[in-house]
């Protein structure tokens, strides 16, 4: 076999650090996935097939009549798997020759673009949503508006907890209203004395509220981010972050490459709102 054909199974220390470090910090990264449905892919096949059922309506029978059927024909939402993954080649002469823990920062590096590409796929499902509630592109997130998205999934019964995933500088005029003396903090003391201690939004009209730099910003300064349900979006598992070495002696060097296999998906379209905001903070 050719160099780059021969996989080496022990790189020793090397190898062991790098997957440490990178499932630690993967793990830690990524905020949409313990906030959507997860499901396990297991078996042959690289889909997960998510069956939906509808609401079904209860009626008063009078004594001794007959009930009707009542039709439970659930829809069904597909979600397939496919990889995602970066890769590096570390030679011999840069690791050895380093001050710096060179597997660690490789380790890091590669579970933070894994679980930046997983909350960038997850947050890009808001699109998706058909209901939108905010001023649109231009003008700026207020307190209404998320008010305005929970009463929307509480109209559609969608089940609790509630979540708010926006881009930090869409959410910042939020936290503005909330530590403005005239707009907010003398009205709402708690929300507001937190937003300006540490920054944290925490729960505004029973939505937890969370930041994320992964929710993409358009050539306009605009975002779209979303109040949803768990039972909105699902998250499909076939591989978790995965690191693997192959040997290039020849170039006296390890390529070093970090991959994931999942799928996301949209389940339940009214249990998620999606609001268009202004990402331009000011």
């Amino acid at each position: 076999k050719m160099a780059n054909e021969t996989t080496s199974s022990t790189l020793s220390e090397l190898y062991t650090e790098i997957v440490a470090e990178a499932l630690f910090v993967a793990s830690e990264q990524s905020i949409m996935r313990n906030l959507v449905r997860n499901y396990t892919i297991i078996g042959g096949g690289k889909s997960v097939e998510v069956p939906i059922y509808g609401t079904v309506s209860a009626s008063a029978v009078a004594e001794a009549t007959d009930l009707s059927n009542t039709a439970v024909n659930p829809s069904s939402v597909t979600i397939t798997a496919s990889e995602v993954g970066v890769m590096t080649t570390l030679t011999d002469l840069a690791r050895n020759s380093a001050s710096r823990n060179v597997a660690g920062d490789i380790g890091r590096l590669f579970g933070e673009a894994i679980a930046r590409k997983m909350d960038a796929d997850l947050s890009a499902l808001f699109t998706g949503f058909s209901t939108e509630k905010g001023g649109g592109a231009g003008v700026e997130l207020t307190i209404q508006d998320l008010f305005e998205a929970g009463t929307e999934l509480r109209t559609a019964n969608a089940p609790g907890p509630y979540f708010g995933v926006f881009h930090p500088k869409q959410i910042f005029n939020v936290k503005k209203a909330l530590t403005n003396t005239f707009a907010g903090s003398a009205n709402i003391p708690d929300l507001g004395n937190e937003a300006m201690r540490s920054g944290y939004v925490g729960q505004i009209a029973g939505i937890q509220i969370f930041e994320s730099s992964n929710v993409a910003v358009d050539g306009s300064d605009d975002s779209i981010g979303g109040v949803f349900s768990q039972d909105a979006l699902g998250l499909a598992m076939m591989q978790d972050l995965k690191i693997e070495a192959q040997r290039d002696a020849s170039m006296r060097a390890d390529e070093i490459v970090a991959t994931a296999v999942y799928g996301v998906g949209e389940l339940h379209d009214t249990y998620g709102v999606k609001l268009t905001a202004d990402s331009l903070a000011n």
